[in-house]
């Protein structure tokens, strides 16, 4: 090549270059950028073989400041959609559809409190917001080509929005976003209460598991835990965050969100699953019109309503205000009966962010309750395993006070303050076991009084609303499994969390093969299909023809299904099908099942179909709203929904354009952890870690994840580097 052109080449490679840093340090101060590139110095990346991060900073704000870049690497979009969210500011993005799940966060997600809180927040607190937003800032800042939906900047006041990593955060009793949008006429008129169905199957799908077992049950005589949450796919990535200021936690970390929300530091584990603890209730407003606006009625006296004006912007239409009303309980959210329903509830709280980072930095199970005790975490139990061999488990942390006698699963009348919540119990107070004398402890989005076999607390002494759980097929699977006799070791711990078993159909299957026996079959394909269900086991495979018949039969006939609902508004799953079983509906569960063998000859051809067949894994894209093709590769898979009884959940369905079932929701990210002299883990994540289709982590572990094959964690600076892939400063 012609030398005087190489040097005119290199001389306008050069130019582009400095142009491009030119552009981003003139985009901001330089004192920011400055600042910025100082901080990044003091903070290393290190990914292993499956693309998780492995993050060292100096201060434990470095290290937050290193852990949102790395998110944003993985998956800036997920980030970025999780604050649009609880910004309400979605149709901003979507349209005016979304106006009703925006003007519902509203209500109940104060913007304005969240700047106080970060004002008044401690130097310490305010160090880590800081962190947070300069570390999502300054990504986007050396990554121009990232084009946000909506968010170009990002406060540090933000995470005082989210306080909580669940993926059920957010508690508005039995208000949801249909009354909100009819109250407040989004729809373009107030709408009259529409009660919804008590039976949503959907309902059902989703839960997690929690583990945890004490030296007694131990083969090392060393404690073992079980992180097992099941959420959407992708809703949380794994990672290993590190300080020199003690911060040394792994787990896995809701997107834009900075601190570790399942997950262990090298003295214990933490594991968090929802329950039915009573966190938000229901008042019927007496109201009318004053001089002076809405006024509501208490003990005798008529009160003025709080009026606010929030508006509401989108993609599509010009933006509108709403005329909010509040009162003393919390927001006006929808109407009943004439009567207007405040919501009284705890959604979020500086006391809640700062519970949910200190309990990664605990060093042991003291410091731990003592973290506990702060009663700031609203949407969660607890199930806890230390290193020195301590077990215990919360069944919720923040439950207020109330009249014992109530159902407070029903609407309260607002006109009477004794009504109100009278303060937080103890934290000795709530439904909760400390080393159970099983040695064990599981938990299931289930009942607590079953939650260490013969150990469990009673639920006599306990008001119904703390525990208004009933009972689950996977809380009755897990309760066989640990009460069998023999000890556990990490292996045998994950086998126990993979256990294959359907038990809901122990119950339902030989009632239908005994209907079929009394039943003419009028059919060779139905009397095929009754033997192919008697020989079954209840054991998941791909390849097994009964587990195809039984789910499709489960779902139909589960919509049948009368809810068994206890005091305290809450369902018991086992009950309800004892109940409908014990009812002679023979005929309907035939008839169900001649049913079901037409859908399946119509979609497929045939019946007879392999579970795997229909039951797939894919991801061919990063899109929120899942979108899968039967042209395109996928893994077959041989778990099914927590619903009947699958620990290792895999809720799958059909799409407009499938006639494979594609799996959105189970098991997410897995963890099973020995608390020994040194840290042994092991772990596995739907798909992959990274949102870009063209990493080689975006589905890396697919094959894994639908045979159950864990992955060695790598939680020690010298396993780190032998696993090292890559290693730089952000």
């Amino acid at each position: 090549m012609n030398s005087k052109l190489t040097h005119s080449l290199f001389r306008y490679s050069f130019l582009l270059i400095l142009a491009f840093i030119t552009s981003i340090v003139s985009a901001f101060p330089s004192k920011q950028w400055k600042a910025w590139k100082e901080q990044a110095k003091r903070v290393k990346i290190i990914r292993d073989e499956y693309g998780v991060p492995h993050i060292y900073g100096k201060s434990d704000a470095d290290a937050v400041f290193g852990l949102l870049y790395a998110q944003c690497e993985d998956d800036f979009m997920r980030v970025e959609m999780n604050y649009i969210e609880k910004l309400g500011r979605r149709a901003e993005v979507f349209g005016s559809k979304e106006w009703a799940n925006d003007l519902y966060i509203r209500l109940i997600i104060s913007q304005e409190e969240a700047k106080q809180d970060y004002k008044n927040s401690p130097v310490w607190l305010k160090k880590l917001l800081n962190a947070y937003a300069d570390g999502i800032n300054y990504y986007l800042a050396k990554h121009p080509e990232v084009k946000p939906a909506l968010l170009t900047h990002f406060e540090p006041w933000y995470p005082l929005l989210w306080t909580d990593g669940s993926i059920g955060a957010i508690s508005t009793g039995s208000v949801n976003q249909s009354e909100v949008a009819q109250f407040y006429g989004l729809n373009g008129q107030r709408l009259t209460y529409q009660k919804i169905n008590p039976h949503d199957p959907e309902a059902d799908l989703t839960g997690s598991n929690g583990f945890a077992v004490g030296p007694a049950k131990s083969k090392s005589g060393n404690s073992l835990f079980y992180i097992n949450p099941h959420v959407t796919f992708y809703f949380r990535p794994e990672v290993h965050v590190n300080s020199q200021e003690g911060l040394q936690v792994y787990g896995a970390v809701t997107w834009g969100q900075f601190f570790v929300y399942q997950g262990f530091n090298p003295y214990g584990g933490w594991m968090h699953n929802s329950s039915q603890v009573d966190v938000a209730d229901n008042y019927a407003e007496t109201t009318r019109e004053g001089s002076k606006g809405m006024e509501y009625l208490l003990d005798g006296k008529w009160l003025p309503m709080k009026e606010q004006t929030i508006q509401l912007k989108s993609r599509d239409k010009e933006p509108i205000n709403i005329n909010a009303y509040f009162n003393h309980r919390g927001p006006i959210m929808a109407q009943r009966d004439g009567k207007w329903i405040s919501v009284r509830s705890y959604n979020r709280s500086m006391k809640s962010l700062i519970q949910s980072w200190a309990r990664t930095k605990t060093t042991s199970f003291e410091s731990f309750q003592k973290v506990m005790n702060m009663r700031a975490n609203t949407s969660n139990n607890t199930v806890y395993a230390g290193k020195n061999g301590r077990i215990a488990y919360w069944h919720g942390n923040f439950v207020p006070k109330r009249k014992p006698d109530i159902d407070w699963s029903k609407v309260q009348d607002g006109t009477r303050s004794e009504l109100d919540w009278k303060g937080l119990h103890a934290l000795s107070e709530i439904v909760q076991t400390i080393d159970p004398k099983s040695a064990w402890i599981q938990n299931c989005n289930s009942t607590p009084f079953t939650v260490a076999g013969f150990s469990s607390p009673k639920r006599d002494q306990y008001p119904v609303y703390m525990a208004p759980d009933g009972e689950n097929f996977r809380d009755r699977n897990a309760v066989r499994l640990f009460s069998s006799p023999g000890k556990l070791d990490l292996e045998s711990l994950i086998r126990l969390g993979y256990d294959r078993k359907l038990t809901a159909f122990e119950l339902l299957i030989p009632a239908l093969v005994k209907a079929g026996d009394k039943r003419i079959a009028n059919s060779t394909d139905f009397t095929s299909a009754m033997d192919t269900l008697r020989n079954w086991n209840y054991y998941v495979s791909v390849n097994s023809v009964a587990q195809t018949l039984a789910v499709h039969w489960g779902q139909k006939i589960l919509a049948k299904i009368p809810r068994k609902v206890l005091f305290g508004g809450e369902s018991d799953m086992i009950q309800s099908i004892e109940a409908y079983l014990a009812a002679g509906k023979e005929e309907e569960m035939c008839q169900v099942l001649e049913n079901v063998l037409a859908d399946l000859t119509k979609t497929w051809g045939k019946w007879n179909l392999p579970w795997g067949a229909i039951n797939r894994l894919q991801r061919i894209d990063n899109q929120v709203d899942f979108t899968f093709d039967d042209v395109q590769s996928s893994f077959p898979v041989p778990f099914a929904s927590s619903t009947w009884g699958m620990l290792p959940s895999y809720n799958s369905k059909p799409f407009p354009n499938t006639r494979k079932w594609y799996g959105i929701n189970g098991n997410s990210f897995i963890c099973a952890v020995e608390f020994g002299p040194t840290i042994k883990a092991k772990s596995l994540l739907a798909g992959g870690q990274s949102g870009d289709k063209n990493s080689p982590h975006f589905f890396d572990q697919a094959s894994n994840y639908t045979e159950g094959k864990f992955k060695d964690v790598h939680f020690y600076l010298k396993d780190v580097l032998k696993h090292q892939k890559s290693s730089y400063h952000p």
